[in-house]
C-alpha cells in the first residue's frame, strides 16, 4: 500500500498532480481542498496516499492531511459513492467543516456537490453521522470498514425497499449485539403490520 508520496510537483492541475519520487512520477487525483495546499511545479510536496485497485486500473489519490484521507476512506464506506464522487464532496471544504455537516445532518450542502442528488446526499448523511457525532476538534477521525453488523443489516433492508429512515429506525428499535442476519429478521418482523 502507498502512503505517503514525497517529491518534487512535476505537474499541478486542476483534478490532479504528478509527483516526482526519485524519477519517478506519481500521478494523483486530488480534490480542490488538497490542490490549496500543492505548491508550484518544481517545489516539495508530501501527500498522505490511498491506491484503489481496480480490475481495469490502479488509481493513486492524494491528500493534504491524514484526517482528509481518513475522511474520504469512510465516504468509500459509503453505497453509492465512489472515489470520483467521494473527491468531489471533499472539495466542498476542509474535513472539519464537512464533518460538522455531517453531524449536524446538513444534506443540502452535500447535494450540492455534482453528481450527488438527495438520495445520495441523505445516504451519506445517514451512514456517517454515527460514525463522526464523536470526533472532538483536533481527534482523529476512526475509519470504520464495512463489516458492521448494524449497517450491514441496514444495507439490507434497504436493498429490500425500506426507506433508509424506516430501516434505520427499524433497526434502533432491535436488541443490541444481533448478528446482521439477527438484525434483519428482527426487523422484518417488526414491520409485519
Amino acid at each position: 500500500m502507498i502512503a505517503l508520496v514525497r517529491g518534487d510537483v512535476a505537474v499541478r492541475r486542476p483534478d490532479h498532480v504528478v509527483v516526482d519520487c526519485g524519477g519517478v512520477g506519481y500521478r494523483l487525483a486530488v480534490s480542490a481542498e488538497t490542490l490549496k495546499h500543492v505548491p508550484a511545479a518544481g517545489k516539495p510536496a508530501a501527500l498522505h496516499a490511498h491506491l484503489v485497485v481496480r480490475d481495469d486500473q490502479l488509481a493513486l489519490y492524494g491528500f493534504h492531511s491524514e484526517e482528509e484521507r481518513d475522511l474520504f476512506l469512510m465516504l468509500l464506506g459509503v453505497q453509492a459513492v465512489g472515489p470520483k464522487v467521494a473527491l468531489a464532496v471533499l472539495s466542498g471544504g476542509p474535513p472539519r467543516e464537512l464533518i460538522s455537516a455531517i453531524a449536524a445532518g446538513d444534506a443540502a450542502r452535500f447535494q450540492a456537490v455534482p453528481g450527488i442528488g438527495k438520495r445520495t446526499a441523505e445516504r451519506i448523511i445517514v451512514e456517517l453521522r454515527e460514525k463522526v457525532a464523536d470526533v472532538p476538534d483536533g481527534a482523529a477521525i476512526a475509519v470504520s470498514r464495512g463489516d458492521d453488523p448494524a449497517r450491514l443489516a441496514r444495507d439490507g433492508l434497504v436493498g429490500l425497499g425500506f426507506s433508509l429512515q424506516e430501516a434505520q429506525e427499524l433497526l434502533d428499535a432491535a436488541p443490541e449485539g444481533l448478528s446482521t442476519e439477527d438484525l434483519i429478521s428482527h426487523a422484518l418482523k417488526a414491520a409485519r403490520p
